[in-house]
């Protein structure tokens, strides 16, 4: 009889095992308990080091760094106005990471993960608003199991990117209502993300001098990764190299050419008087000094002129004094001028270009000691500066300048701070000192 009994039950057991056709995973959530199906999910883990974004919605968290892959962390206790666990800053949080439609990863946190719990799908209800807190266009059903209420989320619909920007969320009766999470929202964090990874791997500080710039750049990189049928975020130094590959100006890392030195010329003043000083700040292997000199030998070739050439690359400026060069690398004016000569192993500039620039070793965040100059280039610099550094080298600039002097920035770096004045002459950026 007992046999009997037995083997009944575990025929109804297997029968029931049989007809478990859904899975999903329990979490708990301002004191109730809720599901997502286990389709949706990716994994779980625990975190608490988010990398914070600025100027993002209150309920996103931060960004998280997946393997490699960059995703945003939404807070869903802030995001549907819910009661949430008081942590401290070192606690980890639950995380359960989502895969969406679209190959859209992204984390969402949680008070408490359970477990993944199978059910029939047939014992499922409609959602009803009595049901949770949340609402009830962003629930799927309820389901009663093992003695609790599950109210299964709709995900897809919560985080669609098909919805008029992100749909917006009710909050609860007499509280202020905000948007929810959008198509936007998610582009912003991969903004911030692509901001805060170029600092990291590269140490470019997006600022105002170069904000216009890394907008347009995102929108051109992030058409060109979606393409690419890749990541938009900068996963490694590689992607922020490429990402950078377009903002340096022309001419970078060789002789200037023909075109850049005409616009130079018309920017100069008619004619020197005394001594035409110059400082040429991060000069690396001597290309621009070199280009600078002989420029301003061309322009004034009677007036005595002096270049300060500084680079903290020790290598580098140990180097560029004795720049050689092979014929092909050297635009035809500086040959019709007579600046270089052709030597066995390659050309050089005449010692009446190289004798009156003087190179040396300088970190640009100690002081700056010159007489007042007449012209400063620094291109391509000040963006690999902190933000506090480029003010302050800016400060620095103006004061070493003379009243009218010029200094030339790089082509996709601009002053808004008053006391200049913008020349554009093709493709050079110029600022001159305004009288004060």
């Amino acid at each position: 009889m007992d046999t009997a009994v037995n083997q009944t039950a575990l025929a109804e057991a297997g029968d029931l095992q049989q007809k478990i056709d859904f899975r999903m995973v329990t979490f708990r959530l301002g004191g109730k308990d809720y599901g997502i199906d286990i389709m949706k999910v990716k994994e779980i883990l625990k975190g608490n080091y988010f990398t914070f974004v600025p100027n993002t919605l209150p309920y996103v968290a931060g960004v998280y760094n997946l393997r490699g892959d960059i995703i945003p962390i939404i807070d869903l206790r802030k995001m549907f106005y819910l009661p949430g666990d008081v942590k401290t800053d070192k606690a980890q949080e639950e995380v359960i990471i989502l895969r969406l439609a679209d190959d859209l990863i992204l984390g969402i946190i949680v008070d408490s993960i359970n477990k993944v719990q199978g059910i029939v799908s047939d014992t499922i209800q409609p959602p009803h608003p009595l049901f949770g807190d949340i609402n009830i266009k962003y629930i799927a059903g309820v389901v009663e199991h093992e003695k609790h209420l599950f109210i299964i989320l709709d995900v897809e619909r919560i985080f669609s990117e098909t919805t008029e920007p992100f749909e917006q969320v009710q909050p609860p009766e007499g509280k202020e209502k905000k948007g929810g999470v959008k198509k936007a929202a998610v582009q912003e964090v991969n903004y911030n993300f692509v901001v805060e990874t170029l600092r990291t791997f590269k140490s470019f500080y997006v600022s105002d001098l170069n904000r216009k710039w890394v907008e347009t750049r995102f929108k051109e990189w992030k058409t060109f990764r979606e393409d690419e049928n890749k990541p938009i975020q900068l996963t490694d130094p590689e992607d922020a190299g490429q990402y950078l590959e377009n903002y340096f100006s022309p001419y970078t890392n060789r002789l200037w050419g023909a075109d850049y030195k005409e616009n130079l010329l018309k920017l100069m003043p008619d004619t020197s008087e005394g001594m035409f000083n110059v400082w040429n700040p991060g000069c690396g292997r001597g290309f621009e000094s070199f280009s600078i000199a002989s420029i301003i030998r061309i322009k004034y070739p009677e007036s005595p002129f002096k270049i300060w050439s500084s680079d903290n690359d020790l290598l580098s400026i140990s180097a560029a004094p004795n720049l050689q060069l092979d014929r092909n690398e050297i635009p035809d004016y500086f040959f019709d001028a007579q600046l270089i000569v052709e030597q066995d192993k390659g050309c050089k500039f005449i010692d009446a270009v190289k004798d009156n620039i003087i190179f040396e070793y300088h970190d640009l965040t100690h002081k700056n000691e010159f007489p007042k100059l007449d012209l400063i280039v620094a291109r391509d610099i000040l963006s690999f500066f902190n933000l506090s550094l480029q003010d302050n080298l800016l400060v620095d600039f103006r004061e070493h300048l003379k009243e009218g002097g010029i200094l030339i920035l790089g082509i996709n770096e601009e002053i808004s701070e008053n006391g200049w004045y913008r020349l554009e002459e093709g493709n050079i950026i110029a600022y001159k000192k305004e009288k004060t």
